[in-house]
């Protein structure tokens, strides 16, 4: 199995990345060069020499980084599973949130993934297989204070996502989003809001979505509130 991975150097993408890894997928990883993201790397390759993955270096803040990782992706065979989890998070009010943040959490939270997506989508559909999924947030659906910017992005990568749906019926593809709440990582450090759940957690989902669910969940938004 062949699964693309966007930010997998911490949080919920070490998890899913690890977890994949263990199950013997073979991952393409994008995202940015960075000490945890070699330790990541090395973590794979450990648990079996002759599937080491495959990194596209790329700052999902950078637009021309984002297209040249598209076009890599564009060159390669049909990924059967990809996840869209690259996301940040910079918190201020609404008054006091700047264009320069608004306009960097709107590109990598919303733009990166979409411009990503119309990069693999081509052979996903020649091959009449494969599942998109989207890491979005209970914020796409709920309100706080502090993080405007972040829950616009949420709920416009859900708004997308529903529109790739109809437009991959029929086609033997798939796609929908997670909405999971309070995860315990970094990103919910400042939020105010006590750990609900794990990244692995988060991965058995994801897992269940990328590989076992029916092509009948095509659209679906799942939502994660924790225990």
């Amino acid at each position: 199995m062949r699964i693309c991975i966007t930010g997998s150097s911490r949080g919920v993408g070490k998890a899913v990345a690890l977890g994949f890894a263990a199950k013997g997928a073979h991952l393409t990883l994008i995202g940015r060069k960075s000490s945890a993201q070699a330790e990541v790397l090395e973590q794979i390759r450990s648990l079996d020499t002759n599937r080491a993955p495959e990194f596209i270096e790329c700052d999902f803040s950078e637009s021309l980084q984002v297209e040249s990782a598209g076009a890599l992706l564009a060159q390669q065979d049909a990924f059967d599973v990809v996840i869209h989890n690259a996301g940040i998070i910079e918190r201020a009010s609404v008054e006091n949130c700047s264009l320069e943040s608004w306009q960097r959490q709107i590109y990598i939270n919303l733009t990166a993934p979409a411009r990503l997506t119309q990069s693999v989508l081509p052979a996903m559909k020649q091959a009449g297989s494969g599942r998109i999924l989207f890491v979005s947030s209970i914020s796409a659906v709920l309100g706080s204070a502090q993080q405007g910017a972040y829950h616009a992005a949420k709920a416009g990568i859900l708004g997308f996502m529903r529109c790739l749906a109809v437009e991959l019926s029929d086609s033997g593809l798939m796609t929908m989003a997670l909405l999971p709440g309070a995860i315990d990582t970094d990103m919910l450090q400042g939020s105010g809001y006590p750990p609900r759940m794990t990244p692995e957690d988060v991965f058995q989902t994801l897992q269940y979505y990328s590989t076992q669910a029916p092509l009948a969940h095509n659209g679906a938004s799942v939502e994660m509130f924790g225990i």
